[in-house]
C-alpha cells in the first residue's frame, strides 16, 4: 500500500508581531497532533508582499494573514483552499479570528470591577478590528461619568512624533483616574511612554490594558503592561484544524470562526482600585515604586506631605483596609508575577517584592495561594505549555 503523501501547507504569518506567533506555535501544536503535513513559511512583516515562490508552489493550502488588496488578489488567483486569520480585507475566503467584541467587553469588566467611573479607548484609525474592539468597550460603558477617544493611522516614521506629541495632550486633558484600553500592546507601549513623560502616575490616574499579551512589549513597559490574552494560539490551532477539513471534502463556512478571549494578565499597569482622593493616589504611587524596600506607616505619610493619622484614616476610608494590609497585597501580586512569569531565583523573587527573606516569602505565599512558590511556579510553565 503506498503511503499518503503529506499535506503541504504554506504559512503567511509574520513573526515580528505576538499574535502572529502564537497562530504559528498553534498550527504547529495541531500539525504535531495529526502528522502528515508539511509546514513551509514565508518570512517577513505583516505589509509584505505574496513571496514569488508561491505562485508556482505545488502545495495543498494556504493560512494567511491578510493584510493588503495585493496580497488577497495573488492569493485569489491560487487554486487551492486559503484561510484567512486577520480579517482585514473583505473577502471569500473562511475567516478564523479573535473574538473582538468579547476582548473589548472582557477589559470594561475588568476596569468596571475596580470601580472606575472615567474611561477611554486609543486605538489605530482604519482598522476594523480596532474599531470593533472600541465600541465593545464603549457599549459597556455607556453609564460611565466620562468617555473618550482618541486614534491615529499606522503611521510612518515621519509622523509619529506629531502623533506622540497628541497623545501626550490627550492624557494631560483626560479627567483622573481613567481606565484606558489599548487595542493592541504596541499602542500600550507608546500609551505608557506618553504617561511617563507627562509624569502622570500608572494605574493610580491612569489604569492601562493593552491586547494580545506579547511578552517582550509587556514587560519591558514601565510599568508591566496588563493584557487580554486574545486567543490567537487557538486561532492557529482552529485554522489548521480547517484547513484539514475542507482538504477532507467539508464545505467552508459561511461565517467566521471566533475564538474566545483567555482572560487578562495583569500586571501593574492596571493593578490599581479607582481613587479619587489625590492624596490616597500619592501614597498608593510611593507605595508601588517602593516595594522593595522597607515601608512604614510613617514614610508613606510623609511621601503625601499629611501626618501619619489623618493620612491612615483617608486610606481607610477610601480603600476599605489599612495601609499594612494593602502593601501585603501588593507584595504578594508582585511575588506572584515573578515567580509564574520570569525564571529569577524565589530568593530574588522575595528581594525584589519586600520580603525579609526567601522562607517567610514561601510562608506568605503558601498561606495566600495554598500552593508553595515552586508549585506555582511549575503549574504557570505547565499552562504555557499546553496553550
Amino acid at each position: 500500500m503506498t503511503p499518503t503523501p503529506p499535506r503541504r501547507i504554506a504559512l503567511l504569518v509574520e513573526t515580528s508581531l505576538g499574535s502572529g506567533r502564537e497562530i504559528l506555535r498553534g498550527i504547529a501544536r495541531y500539525t504535531r497532533q495529526t502528522g502528515s503535513t508539511q509546514l513551509f513559511h514565508a518570512a517577513g512583516g505583516l505589509n509584505e508582499s505574496v513571496p514569488g515562490w508561491l505562485r508556482d508552489w505545488q502545495g495543498d493550502a494556504v493560512i494567511a494573514r491578510i493584510q493588503s488588496k495585493e496580497v488577497l488578489r495573488a492569493l485569489e488567483e491560487l487554486s487551492i483552499p486559503v484561510v484567512d486569520v486577520l480579517g482585514v480585507c473583505e473577502n471569500r475566503f473562511p475567516l478564523v479570528h479573535v473574538d473582538d467584541i468579547a476582548i473589548g467587553q472582557l477589559v470594561a469588566r475588568h476596569f468596571l470591577d475596580r470601580n472606575f467611573r472615567h474611561f477611554a479607548f486609543y486605538g489605530i484609525e482604519g482598522e476594523n478590528w480596532s474599531s470593533r474592539r472600541g465600541a465593545a468597550y464603549r457599549e459597556c460603558c455607556a453609564d460611565a461619568a466620562s468617555y473618550s477617544e482618541f486614534v491615529t493611522p499606522r503611521s510612518n516614521i515621519s509622523s509619529r512624533h506629531d502623533d506622540f506629541g497628541r497623545l501626550r495632550k490627550w492624557i494631560r486633558n483626560l479627567p483622573k483616574p481613567t481606565a484606558i484600553m489599548v487595542c493592541s500592546d504596541q499602542r500600550g507601549l507608546e500609551l505608557l511612554e506618553s504617561c511617563r513623560a507627562e509624569e502622570i502616575p500608572v494605574p493610580e490616574q491612569i489604569a492601562v490594558v493593552g491586547v494580545d499579551n506579547d511578552l517582550a512589549l509587556c514587560e519591558i513597559s514601565v510599568p508591566p503592561l496588563s493584557s487580554v490574552r486574545g486567543g490567537h494560539f487557538q486561532v492557529g490551532f482552529e485554522a489548521a484544524h480547517l484547513v484539514d477539513r475542507i482538504l477532507y471534502g467539508e464545505k467552508p463556512p459561511r461565517s467566521p470562526l471566533l475564538i474566545t478571549p483567555n482572560g487578562i494578565v495583569e500586571r501593574e499597569s492596571s493593578q490599581v482600585q479607582a481613587i479619587d482622593d489625590p492624596i490616597v493616589a500619592r501614597g498608593v504611587q510611593f507605595i508601588r515604586e517602593n516595594l522593595a524596600a522597607s515601608i512604614t506607616n510613617d514614610s508613606v505619610a510623609r511621601a503625601t506631605g499629611v501626618s501619619r493619622t489623618l493620612f491612615q484614616k483617608r486610606f481607610r476610608d477610601c480603600m476599605d483596609q489599612s495601609i499594612r494590609e494593602f502593601i501585603l497585597q501588593r507584595r504578594i501580586e508582585r511575588a506572584r508575577l515573578l515567580i509564574e512569569t520570569t525564571d529569577v531565583t524565589l530568593a530574588e523573587v522575595a528581594e525584589r517584592s519586600g520580603f525579609r527573606h526567601q522562607e517567610y516569602l514561601g510562608q506568605v505565599i503558601k498561606k495566600a495561594t495554598g500552593s508553595t512558590p515552586g508549585m506555582l511556579r511549575k503549574a504557570a510553565r505547565e499552562s504555557a505549555d499546553q496553550r
